[in-house]
């Protein structure tokens, strides 16, 4: 048995982003897709005295030009340092900040990134880490890639020998589960519902903001506000 998901990379994604990949034997960032703006590839929010804020990387986008997300360069670098003020304005009062930060600090300060799929799956995989998430990352590039939408997805799925492809729900509206069928392989959905609230800085509770809230917050007890908590 084995259980796949197959996600579009995204930015220091929420929680219920990691905890699909720990429901997961192999999560398969899919960059082969087309970058879209204004969306959560390359942003995400944090919370803050005021209100929610978007924290947004700058990346070079070719007009009209249908560029993936693995061809989506990053524009300059500038915005490593603002981000990291950022999030230590709004989050050194947090009780484990300065535990987290030792951490993520080094990859905002120490690193300069041209791409963002680059960067994007080197945060995943630090806050993976942090977590304990030992899920296999790959990326869709690492596969040979077919044509139609659903087709595509189930190809990759036998490529990488799943029994089980493990989706979120707003795929329902599109996937036709005959390709999946026919290859003997089961198609669930990733439930977001249910999460509880946990000691969060500044006014009313949100659930839809960085995972690295989460952590400068709970820490190493961040599981127990997932849906990964008790995994091995």
């Amino acid at each position: 048995m084995k259980k796949i998901a197959i996600v579009q990379s995204n930015y220091i994604p929420w929680k219920g982003y990691f905890d699909m990949i720990a429901a997961v034997d192999e999560f398969i960032l899919y960059d082969d897709m087309q970058y879209t703006r204004r969306d959560w590839r390359n942003r995400n929010k944090i919370k803050t005295p005021q209100d929610l804020q978007w924290l947004t990387v700058p990346v070079k986008v070719r007009g009209k030009y249908l560029q993936t997300i693995l061809e989506t360069e990053i524009d300059g670098s500038d915005w490593m340092e603002t981000h990291w003020k950022a999030l230590e304005q709004n989050y050194r009062r947090a009780p484990y900040f300065a535990e987290v930060a030792a951490v993520f600090e080094p990859i905002y300060r120490m690193n300069k990134y041209t791409q963002l799929s680059h960067l994007n799956r080197t945060l995943i995989e630090a806050v993976c880490t942090w977590l304990g998430i030992s899920t296999k990352i790959s990326l869709s590039s690492d596969y040979t890639l077919v044509d139609g939408k659903s087709e595509r997805l189930a190809d990759l799925c036998s490529q990488a020998n799943a029994t089980e492809y493990i989706s979120g729900p707003a795929a329902r509206d599109y996937m036709e589960a005959e390709p999946f069928s026919k290859r003997g392989i089961e198609v669930t959905w990733f439930d977001y519902s249910g999460y509880p609230e946990y000691p969060q800085l500044w006014g009313e509770f949100a659930h839809g903001v960085t995972i690295l809230d989460l952590l400068f917050n709970c820490g190493k007890d961040a599981p127990r506000y997932m849906k990964c908590a008790g995994r091995e």
